[in-house]
């Protein structure tokens, strides 16, 4: 997942935080630090997706529902729609469970930003992790196979250490940042009732 991530920020890092920003009224670095954090949530819970609710035909589901690649072009359009939406819904219909507005507050308290803002952020960077995985699998060649050995990069059935490494190096901000941010309070409790 960290060469996924590293991809996504080297690709369109700084496209995608430069107009957050200027839609958001945000400042870039501040996004530039948010979106290493906030994808691997989305990723875990395409995981969590796969492991209970359908194997790699939920993943490709969500991904031919929710995942335009279409959107990458369209990043000010998209981003302009989203910060308009008087009703957001940072859990994703489900897809993060309550952790998505756990995370939303979190994003708040963390970045300093105003709560109604906070709760936009996982709304409006979904669609471009999700468009971001789809043309991966459909454009650069991964397939659905590829999507899914990606969701679990050592296969020991756990996203925690996927992420740990590459977010302690502080890809897109701060190690301290990163380390004591969303991953420590919100993967394990997100994640870790998979295995029953």
């Amino acid at each position: 997942m960290s060469n996924f991530i590293e991809d996504l920020m080297g690709s369109i890092g700084n496209t995608v935080s430069k107009e957050m920003s200027s839609k958001t009224g945000i400042n870039q670095d501040l996004i530039t630090q948010m979106i290493p954090q906030v994808a691997p949530l989305i990723l875990g819970g395409l995981k969590k997706q796969r492991d209970e609710r359908g194997g790699d035909d939920r993943v490709d589901h969500i991904l031919n529902k929710y995942g335009s690649a279409s959107v990458l072009d369209n990043l000010g359009d998209l981003f302009g729609s989203k910060v308009q939406d008087t009703n957001p819904d940072p859990n994703l219909g489900g897809l993060l469970g309550n952790s998505g507005t756990e995370a939303a507050n979190l994003l708040s308290k963390q970045f300093k930003l105003d709560g109604s803002m906070a709760t936009k952020l996982i709304p409006m960077l979904a669609p471009v992790i999700l468009g971001f995985l789809t043309k991966k699998r459909d454009q650069d060649g991964m397939g659905s196979s590829g999507i899914s050995a990606l969701l679990d990069q050592d296969g020991d059935g756990s996203i925690l250490d996927d992420v740990a490494g590459f977010l302690l190096q502080g890809m897109g901000g701060s190690s301290q940042s990163s380390k004591g941010g969303l991953l420590g309070s919100l993967l394990g409790g997100l994640f870790g009732s998979k295995r029953r």
